[in-house]
């Protein structure tokens, strides 16, 4: 769960800084050298925590990869599945849209 997290939060930073370069573009420059200054120091400043984040998800995502692709495996077409229901006691159930075997006769299913 870490790991999904740390992926997020370095893609919401990383649609932030794209935005942020876009609106830098179409902005006039202030006249203030200072203020200037200040923007890249800032600008510089975001660059280096983006790249530090980067370096320390990269191992993570080769495990993370091959979780996915263990997952996609497993799982096949997610077409054959209804989207997953929380019960209200906290449990995730995701029902398959056809049974594989269908129940023999007086059997239930737990």
């Amino acid at each position: 769960m870490k790991q999904i997290a740390k992926t997020s939060v370095l893609a919401a930073l990383v649609a932030v800084g794209m935005t942020h370069g876009v609106a830098a573009q179409d902005a006039t420059p202030p006249e203030n050298p200072e203020l200037t200054e200040g923007a890249e120091l800032l600008n510089r400043g975001f660059q280096l925590l983006l790249e530090g984040l980067a370096n320390e998800i990269e191992p993570m995502a080769d495990e993370w990869s091959e979780g996915w692709a263990k997952l996609v495996e497993k799982f096949g077409d997610m077409q054959v599945y209804h989207p997953p229901e929380v019960l209200p006691n906290g449990d995730i159930i995701i029902r398959r849209r056809e049974p594989l075997d269908p129940p023999e006769p007086g059997e239930t299913d737990i």
